[in-house]
């Protein structure tokens, strides 16, 4: 065994999801040594940099660095555990010997194999492997790259961070710095503004009908045309929900 406990860093730009892994890090490694978790990926670079710590638990869609951005700058001796909100279709590029992941939201059986694995390579003085190539492929899976479309978004509903289903989304609403989303459940807030958010849904389901809304198409019941020439969209909501069409995508639904 290290003859020093092993210290540990958790990045996460959402504090709710921080504070949740660290209780069970807490948990589930009592023996392991918390450092004061980032809030993005520069103050975690910063953090590895200035402390060097054996292992840091890094969230991949942060702001200033992404986990992968800043995965890709850690030297020395701390080893790499990615957490991620995607699913393992969408992982299936990580190389499990040179890193590990975790999908959120994690669950005790998964976390207690990574401290596992790193309390094994910390005890044997085991070096981080080069990890470059891993990282290409990586990013080449995640929605942006080469590879799918996002499947699920965290969403801030009061003080809760729900994960959301793409397939339960009605529609998408910028809201001031932020994009609301509206399921059959409510409302809920993410922060991705909706023109990066755009580029990450599948064209074949979601399309832009207006410069503030994307909606699920499944959820499109009928359109109907005003007096004055304007589109809505009838939503499959119970409610009876339109949306206004603006004429840049009018085009889109008029056969419907």
């Amino acid at each position: 065994m290290s003859a020093q406990p092993p210290r540990v860093l958790v990045a996460d730009d959402e504090p709710a999801l921080a504070a949740y892994l660290l209780g069970r890090l807490a948990a589930l490694w009592p023996e392991a040594t918390l450092l004061p978790p980032a809030r993005n990926g520069l103050e975690a670079l910063a953090t590895i940099r200035g402390e060097e710590p054996d292992c840091a638990f890094l969230d991949i869609r942060m702001p200033g660095l992404t986990g992968l951005e800043l995965a890709a700058q850690v030297e020395g001796a701390t080893h790499v555990v990615f957490v991620t909100a995607y699913d393992q279709y969408a992982v299936e590029a990580f190389d499990r010997d040179a890193v590990d992941y975790l999908v959120k939201p994690v669950d005790d059986e998964r976390l207690a194999r990574a401290i596992a694995r790193l309390t094994a390579k910390i005890a044997s003085r085991e070096a981080p492997p080069g990890i470059a190539q891993v990282l290409a492929r990586i990013a080449a899976t995640l929605p942006g790259g080469t590879g799918g479309y996002l499947r699920w978004v965290r969403a801030l509903k009061g003080e809760e961070v729900h994960q959301i289903p793409l397939d339960e989304v009605l529609y998408f609403q910028a809201q001031d710095k932020y994009t609301c989303v509206v399921t059959h459940e409510g409302e809920s807030l993410i922060r991705t503004a909706l023109t990066e958010l755009g580029r990450q849904l599948d064209p074949a389901v979601f399309a832009q009908v207006h410069r503030s809304t994307v909606v699920n198409l499944n959820f499109v019941a009928a359109t109907r045309r005003d007096l004055g020439g304007r589109v809505f969209l009838r939503l499959k909501d119970g409610k009876r929900t339109e949306l206004p069409v603006s004429r840049a995508y009018a085009h889109l639904f008029r056969q419907m």
